[in-house]
């Protein structure tokens, strides 16, 4: 035995080390052997002797953890009397304590280094959890797992595969996902108090700076491939109970749901303690109703970060699914909302779906909305990533019958303009978009025929030099589309279109020369079959159509121009074939050859 313990760790045999972790759970005399085996828990050390040490010290630890006094840094530590702390047995599960703080941050050392294997970060990560699960005499161990989520996100490194494996094995579980809530709540708040602390002190060192902001964005990032992974709370019929990792369940009466509550989350909180069991364990209805207040709690304080602009359009393309259905009240969300709609471009674009949600569903009111919309409408949104859903949020906004007739004019005039402009596929979803608007507000359908003798009571009092025909006094560089004189102009672009050069489109814009007030007689295009077109599209619709009159490149004499004379007066096309074209080129040459001829006599 003394042979062994002399022995340097680097040089100590894996079954020696065996031994030791059967020494030390054999008897109290062979304690000395717990800071040798804490010895090995390292990146530094080879797998195997990790493995068998972490076997040893689990086994050991979960005997005595339940008898442990808490650790020095608790808030829960009781007061102990001086005697008490003379006491040998207290003295011994006071250092058993501090071996087992040490033993928690080793394994946090382990499960974060770049340098472990993952099938032995699998590992580790399970046993940790069994921690967890039974390190606070039954109940969740949160101290603990906050500060495996702490070291996680605040790790120099990236840490893909501990964030995939804690997601996918352990979020499944309703008492991980509130406490996971809570600890992400910490750090954006820590985060954003360390980021307003760094714009104070700015102006000193620039690559410190640089490297302060590359921390916080790996930070920021972390953050939300972790919150973003965990699944929304499945509908409960309030008879089924929730899958806990812990057997103690949520707990009921926390501090941290004491301290600097609103008034109506104090409401909520004496609601669910008179829900409380007598068995301790909270009903489905109440753990939902905590749930959804720690989901808003941590989305909120994530949200007051400064997000970095890839993270910042994820959050966006999932906000109106992943986020809003789930908070306790969405309508918070509207300065954030607001702001990022205010941003323009394909920002604003990720922020429609889910301004629209707040504005239909939970009566946000947004003075210059439809401003911000019109000021949308540009040619590089027929190209952007996200316009399929774009134009079908567009759609809905329009179709409102209380829209004043001065907008629909504009959005219909500034569509019309966008025609001239834009690839094919976004000509046809122009198309529906007009038909529908067309449809929808009878007072603008003088935009598809206004005579030159159709005057409005403006155009009377304007100066004869903007009476000439072919005068069109819509303003396209107008942002706003009550100065934009769109109900002052007509449809005339998408006339042009029927003379396209993609037949589709010729085809497609003749659905507009119906009679659109006619509603029983006509229906709205559904935008969505026309939002995600491109060339393949058509092309591949094209291919399918059957024709019934295929035309053939069939001529019954030889053809003797490209084109006929009568498209182009005082014209004449003729191929250098014809007699005509030969016997010009011979009067040519002699007349050429005679004045040769002169000019050497």
């Amino acid at each position: 035995m003394a042979s062994i313990l002399a022995k340097k760790p680097k040089k100590m045999k894996l079954k020696e080390l065996k031994i030791l972790g059967q020494q030390l759970l054999s008897s109290r005399a062979h304690i000395n052997n717990l800071p040798l085996l804490l010895g090995f828990i390292s990146p530094s050390s080879p797998p195997p002797y990790v493995l068998e040490s972490l076997l040893s010290l689990q086994s050991f630890f979960t005997t005595v953890l339940a008898d442990l006094p808490p650790s020095q840094s608790s808030k829960k530590r009781p007061r102990i009397d001086d005697s008490a702390k003379q006491d040998p047995e207290f003295i011994y599960r006071t250092w058993l304590r501090s071996k087992f703080d040490e033993f928690v941050t080793l394994l946090i050392e382990v499960l974060i280094s770049p340098d472990t294997e993952d099938a032995l970060r699998e590992i580790l990560l399970d046993s940790f959890m069994e921690f967890v699960k039974l390190g606070n005499g039954g109940s969740f161990y949160s101290s603990i797992y906050h500060k495996l989520l702490r070291s996680i996100v605040n790790s120099p490194t990236p840490v893909d595969f501990l964030s995939e494996l804690l997601a996918l094995k352990y979020f499944k579980y309703i008492d991980v996902r509130y406490f996971t809530f809570i600890s992400l709540e910490k750090l954006a708040k820590a985060l954003d108090t360390k980021d307003t602390a760094d714009d104070e002190t700015a102006g000193g060192d620039g690559d410190s700076g640089s490297q302060s902001r590359e921390s916080m964005e790996l930070s920021i990032h972390k953050i939300h491939y972790i919150i973003s992974h965990i699944p929304p709370l499945e509908g409960n019929d309030g008879k089924s109970e929730y899958e806990m990792w812990s057997g103690s369940g949520l707990p009921s009466n926390e501090e941290h749901d004491k301290k600097k509550l609103s008034k109506a989350q104090k409401a909520e909180d004496k609601g669910w303690k008179a829900e409380k069991q007598t068995n301790n364990v909270l009903s489905p209805a109440s753990i939902a109703k905590k749930m959804k207040l720690k989901f808003t709690k941590a989305w909120i304080s994530f949200l007051r970060l400064p997000i970095p602009v890839n993270v910042y359009k994820e959050v966006l393309a999932t906000l109106h699914q992943a986020v809003i259905p789930h908070l306790s009240n969405p309508i918070i969300l509207c300065d954030f909302l607001t702001k990022s709609y205010d941003i323009g471009g394909v920002v604003s674009v990720m922020a429609l779906s889910s301004l629209f949600i707040l504005m239909t569903q939970h009566g946000l009111e947004y003075p210059n909305f439809y401003e911000k919309l019109y000021a949308l409408l540009s040619p590089s949104i027929f190209m952007a990533k996200h316009r399929a859903k774009f134009f079908q949020l567009l759609d809905s906004c329009l179709k409102s019958p209380l829209l004043p007739a001065y907008l629909a004019a504009a959005f219909a005039k500034k569509l019309s303009r966008l025609s001239i402009c834009v690839p094919p596929p976004g000509e046809l979803v122009i198309i529906a978009l007009i038909h529908n608007l067309l449809r929808r507000h009878p007072s603008i359908n003088c935009l598809v025929h206004k005579e030159d003798g159709d005057e409005s009571e403006e155009d009377k009092n304007d100066s004869g030099s903007e009476k000439r025909p072919g005068i069109d006094h819509f303003n396209s560089e107008e942002s706003n589309p009550i100065k934009s004189n769109a109900m002052r102009s007509s449809l005339w672009e998408i006339d042009t279109l029927r003379h396209h050069y993609c037949p589709p489109v010729s085809r497609f814009v003749l659905s507009l020369e119906n009679d659109l007030t006619v509603r029983s007689k006509t229906t709205e295009m559904d935008i969505k079959d026309f939002s995600s077109g491109s060339y393949a599209t058509i092309f591949g619709d094209e291919i399918r159509r059957r024709v019934k009159q295929v035309p053939l490149a069939f001529y019954k004499a030889t053809p003797t121009s490209l084109f006929p004379e009568s498209e182009f007066c005082g014209w004449t096309f003729k191929y250098e074939g014809s007699n005509e074209i030969k016997e010009q080129k011979t009067v040519e040459e002699d007349d050429a050859s005679t004045k040769r001829q002169r000019i050497e006599c």
